[in-house]
């Protein structure tokens, strides 16, 4: 069992994130550079709300909008949606913006049952990849978690016929015991690609 206090747990509380899951966006950014100052982002899954602190961080003049199913305390200069994404009408909120940065931290509520909770991540990450689908502007950025279970590499493959670069990695900030894992996808394709 990990310990709760943690070195990111403690670090996330002196330095005012909501969660320690911040670092491992902050990790993200610096290796990739998702962000510009412009960026228009949404987070899918953002409570309590450290990526979005972190988006709000690198974004000056661009919209960032974060939606979950819990609440989230407000931040400042952040859209906060609060329901399911696969039951709220988005276009309701969005409009006609289109997204430079599609983030999806999204973990499914864990049974124990190992294929069982990977499954429902890969499902997950398809959820969150119909979304990016539909508002993620051409060459825009898409982050998103997923178990590594035996459905990773055909997840995997789907996203490199949508993404230019498609890149997976495993924050330091990451706990070592999880098996969580961050894919990187740069350059959305307006059509896709063969493989």
């Amino acid at each position: 069992m990990f310990k709760r206090k943690d070195f990111f747990y403690k670090k996330a509380k002196n330095e005012g994130y909501r969660s320690r899951a911040a670092y491992k966006l902050i990790e993200i950014q610096n290796k990739f550079k998702i962000f510009n100052k412009r960026s228009n982002v949404l987070d899918l899954g953002a409570a309590p709300g450290g990526w979005l602190q972190v988006a709000n961080k690198y974004v000056n003049s661009g919209k960032i909008f974060g939606i979950d199913i819990l609440e989230i305390e407000p931040i400042e200069n952040i859209t906060i949606i609060k329901g399911d994404i696969t039951e709220i009408d988005l276009k309701k909120y969005f409009g006609q913006i289109k997204f430079d940065v599609i983030l999806s931290d999204m973990s499914p509520n864990l049974s124990g049952v190992k294929h069982a909770d990977y499954f429902k991540s890969y499902n997950l990450s398809l959820t969150a990849f119909d979304i990016a689908k539909k508002y993620l502007k051409i060459n825009g950025n898409f982050v998103v978690k997923i178990f590594k279970g035996k459905e990773f590499d055909d997840f995997n493959k789907i996203l490199k016929k949508h993404f230019q670069k498609v890149k997976i990695f495993k924050p330091k900030s990451s706990r070592d015991s999880s098996a969580e894992t961050y894919i990187v996808c740069k350059n959305f394709l307006e059509h896709g690609k063969e493989i």
